[in-house]
């Protein structure tokens, strides 16, 4: 497990590969649980967690289009988010499908 989620940080900024299920949820999983404890921890850690989440915004748009590449949808599908509520639960079944594969964005990198 440990090895899927070095793979997000190691691919941070490769918006051409492929992220499957298990790869993409973990990523998301960690870094949302790391942010809450930061959260939660008071008043001191508020700026180590906004630093936290500044640092994630390239590497969450990046797992997210790779996710999308693994379902075989364009990256550009992830501006659905742009329309209320229901943008955000279009692109939650996305992250559920299961990928496609041969597709045209390649093998998955894991």
């Amino acid at each position: 497990m440990m090895a899927l989620y070095l793979s997000g940080w190691q691919h941070f900024a490769d918006f051409t590969t492929r992220a499957n299920r298990a790869q993409y949820w973990l990523f998301t999983l960690v870094n949302s649980a790391f942010g809450w404890i930061l959260m939660g921890l008071g008043h001191g850690f508020v700026v180590v967690a906004y630093l936290w989440l500044f640092v994630l915004i390239i590497p969450n748009i990046a797992i997210q289009v790779r996710r999308l590449h693994d379902i075989n949808r364009s990256g550009w599908w992830i501006l659905i988010v742009l329309v209320p509520i229901v943008g955000s639960i279009v692109l939650l079944v996305f992250d559920l499908l299961p990928g496609v594969s041969p597709n045209r964005y390649d093998e998955p990198v894991i």
